[in-house]
């Protein structure tokens, strides 16, 4: 299991990277959502500038909107090579082109293998995109590296694209649609195929009779083009910063309480042997059994649904009353002292499961506070904790507007399901400080930027962690497990060392809107005991 990736398009609408529909390509509805790139805290990452230089053939009295959208669809192509590359941009899916950059010619397009040709004419559009990315560690010396990109004419070539520019497996098939996704220039057989094409485009140009004025009809035709990444100025955070303890501690969603939701969508497709027999059922339940393990009296409180784990009667008659929450999360990984044969721990956890699946119950400890000089005062560290999110909005909506601290382990659908910002408003947020943490596939691309407009305050109220490549699921409950313990461990801890915390799932984690916070350990000494 140590490959298990929240990416599968699969069967069903909610992939982490989920289905063919989930993934289809945006409308060209603005998605220029607001925000400007801000350093970033990173272990592993780099935020650099990046552009290339690409190069469409339209008509010759092709409109504007035609235009623009040739040239998204060619640098849509440029995500896979991206994510393969340990990279990732800030604009969704490079949706986000500077028309201004566009550099018009016209064209005759002729093929100098047909004697006499007399050619057509066309518009060629050289444009430059440029946008704010995550590298990794590998690029921080480099200032630039080989990229590729499709024709926006591909989709016509899938098979071609499968077999040569694609591992051609069952993963590169499901996203047979979505070939921008899954497209690798670096593979071997795709390095082949591109220089094979650029031959045989470079013997074309040379009997070009004119070639200020023309190109062949195999540039026009080219599947692959080559460009080259420029990276720039290197913006990343290069001192401390922290989440904004002082605020979290004064009880932000609910006075006197810091509330933190979890949420933990299903990761297989095939739910028929149950909710506990999901894999992310068992993430979830390492967790929570982490949290547990670092000390408090955790006990289930009334929640926003009723849902009854008093009593649970197993198959043999033996009936089990009023075990802790601490004991049921305990059996998954055996931190339970319910005396239970190993069929009985079996049958109850599963009767835990079906019990709180897409059910929101609530885990509560007491504490004793202080921050800065306040004096000591009481207060709670909540957990809401849902199970079992799929295409629905409605738990993601009712953790960004009711918690603190809102953490998500899942599918993100490549970015077009329940966790699209498109299907969130302002009023879906508090106007207290928050943090959010998207824990699935690519998630900067997508659960970035376009948060911070939705927030009132901006990154002055909003805290955002997300990863520029694909997180594993597996193990992805130890290293929330492993946040959250050090989050909650009442000393301050940095950003720095939440990511390191959290290192069994790195994946390019960057941490957004953190350099306007006001915390240091220095200025609120913080106490939590």
């Amino acid at each position: 299991m140590t490959s298990i990736l929240r990416r599968g398009l699969g069967a069903l609408l909610v992939g982490l990277c989920a289905s063919a529909a989930a993934c289809a390509a945006p409308t060209d509805a603005a998605e220029e959502t607001g925000g400007t790139e801000d350093d970033l805290t990173s272990i592993t990452a780099r935020s650099r500038t990046f552009e290339f230089v690409g190069t469409v053939y339209v008509e010759k009295n092709a409109t504007e909107s035609a235009i623009l959208q040739a040239v998204r669809t060619q640098a849509q192509t440029a995500f896979g090579p991206l994510r393969t590359a340990e990279a990732a941009v800030r604009s969704r899916e490079l949706r986000e082109i500077d028309t201004t950059t566009f550099v018009k010619r016209a064209v005759t397009v002729v093929d100098p293998n047909v004697p006499g040709d007399a050619g057509r004419e066309m518009l060629e559009v050289k444009y430059t995109y440029k946008d704010d990315a995550v590298v990794g560690l590998s690029y921080a010396n480099r200032t630039s590296f080989p990229l590729a990109v499709l024709s926006p004419a591909y989709r016509a070539q899938s098979e071609r694209i499968l077999r040569e520019c694609t591992p051609n497996d069952s993963h590169a098939r499901e996203f047979s649609t979505q070939l921008w996704y899954v497209f690798e220039p670096n593979i071997a057989s795709c390095q082949t195929a591109i220089r094979d094409e650029q031959a045989k485009i470079d013997a074309d140009r040379a009997r070009l009779g004119d070639p200020r004025a023309q190109v062949t009809k195999s540039d026009v035709e080219r599947l692959y083009l080559p460009v080259t990444a420029k990276l720039g100025a290197d913006k990343t955070n290069r001192g401390e910063s922290y989440p904004d303890y002082h605020r979290l501690y004064q009880g932000g969603v609910e006075p006197g309480k810091l509330v933190i939701s979890a949420v933990y969508g299903f990761i297989d497709h095939d739910h028929a042997r149950g909710p506990a027999a999901d894999y992310n059922w068992g993430e979830l339940m390492t967790m929570l059994s982490q949290v547990f393990a670092a000390g408090g009296d955790y006990q289930l409180v009334a929640g926003p649904d009723q849902v009854d784990l008093s009593r649970f009667t197993l198959t043999g008659g033996r009936t089990i009353e009023n075990p802790s929450i601490k004991d049921l999360v305990g059996l998954r990984a055996g931190r339970t002292t319910l005396r239970l044969s190993y069929a009985e721990k079996q049958e109850l956890e599963k009767q835990f499961a079906e019990r709180i699946v897409r059910k929101w119950i609530a885990i509560e400890k007491k504490v004793k506070v202080k921050v800065g000089s306040e004096p000591e005062r009481d207060f709670a560290i909540r957990f809401l904790v849902y199970y079992g999110a799929e295409s629905s909005a409605a738990p993601h909506k009712y953790a960004t507007k009711h918690s603190d601290v809102f953490l998500y382990n899942g599918h993100s659908s490549i970015g077009y399901g329940p966790l699209d910002p498109k299907n969130f408003t302002a009023e879906d947020f508090p106007k207290s400080y928050q943090l959010l943490w998207v824990d699935g596939c690519v998630s900067y691309n997508y659960y970035n930027k376009d948060y911070l407009p939705l927030k009132e305050g901006g990154t002055k109220n909003l805290d955002i962690i997300t990863n520029g490549v694909e997180a594993p699921a597996y193990r992805s409950g130890h290293a929330m497990g492993q946040f959250l313990t050090t989050f909650l461990a009442g000393r301050g801890a940095s950003y720095r060392e939440l990511l390191e915390a959290a290192r069994d799932t790195e994946a390019l984690r960057v941490v957004e809107g953190e350099i306007d916070n006001t915390y240091t350990p220095a200025r609120y000494p913080l106490s939590i005991r």
